[in-house]
């Protein structure tokens, strides 16, 4: 299948890997001026050098994007060569409201758009293992799960357009508030003068154990957050949460005050690092300084 993916950042630059060796015929594109190339010598493909040019002919177009504003961009610099009947797939994390309005477009020209924000993070990216969850036409969701199978471990149609980008927010809620009382007991354990590392080995048995503690409590402990996905990126996803909880009238005090203690974080000039790095905050408060 010929494929357009743009947007090769620490999870597109392996989902693109992923379906080049699957044998399909990619064409890549970046904002960075290095990236795609840089890609393609390690892949194959094609290096594009403009989106219009990625786009041309393709069949397939799949993006994985920071925000709103980059695929609203990208989808508006693509439509002067996106061919007919094509299916738009993107794994980025937006609101809902884009997913429902690209589609909307989408489906009066003939084509097809499907949210499908993805889960694993970057360790899923790379060995292919990721979850999807979709918001989709049931007719184009049938062409494009198949070839998602060669990064991603489950596919799931949830609904229709926007419902894949609603599951996204309501995982997030959840890996959010596990996040923060994972840093909480692993630093609670830690004030009291215990082993982190004994008292994690016991969580892991019983009824406190999650993929959150199983993949990130050994890192939280070490004090290493050079990795995974960023408190900046964090903080975006759960600003869309809490949008769309005002919207629909919901009340999600956890979520709200995680997004707080993020914006702590990023203050202590940890942006960049992994979200997880909630764990130093949380050592800062206990240790009163």
């Amino acid at each position: 299948m010929k494929i357009a993916f743009i947007g090769l950042g620490r999870m597109g630059w392996h989902m693109a890997a992923h379906l080049q060796r699957a044998g399909h015929t990619l064409s890549v594109y970046d904002t960075s001026p290095t990236l795609p190339a840089d890609w393609a010598k390690a892949f194959g493909g094609h290096a594009a050098a403009s989106i219009a040019e990625a786009v041309i002919r393709a069949e397939l177009v799949m993006t994985s994007l920071p925000a709103d504003a980059a695929l609203s961009a990208v989808w508006e610099l693509a439509q002067p060569t996106l061919a007919p009947g094509a299916i738009w797939v993107d794994h980025s994390t937006t609101s809902a409201e884009i997913a429902r309005r690209l589609a909307k477009i989408a489906a009066a020209e003939g084509r097809h758009f499907i949210d499908a924000p993805v889960s694993g993070g970057t360790v899923g990216a790379e060995k292919g293992t990721l979850a999807i969850m979709a918001g989709a036409d049931p007719v184009a969701w049938k062409v494009v799960e198949p070839v998602m199978a060669a990064y991603a471990q489950r596919c799931s149609l949830i609904g229709e357009p926007g419902a894949g980008q609603l599951t996204k927010m309501s995982n997030q809620i959840c890996v959010a508030g596990i996040g923060q009382a994972l840093a909480e007991g692993l630093a609670f354990a830690e004030h009291n003068g215990l082993d982190p590392r004994k008292v994690l080995d016991v969580m892991l048995k019983g009824s406190s154990t999650s993929w959150m503690m199983e993949n990130r409590a050994e890192t939280m402990i070490e004090g290493k957050f050079d990795f995974g996905f960023s408190t900046t990126l964090m903080r975006k996803d759960l600003g869309l949460v809490m949008d769309e909880a005002r919207r629909a009238d919901v009340s999600l005090p956890v979520t709200g005050l995680v997004a707080q203690l993020l914006s702590d974080v990023s203050a202590m000039g940890l942006e960049n690092a992994d979200w997880c790095s909630l764990m130093q905050r949380q050592r800062r408060v206990q240790s009163g300084k």
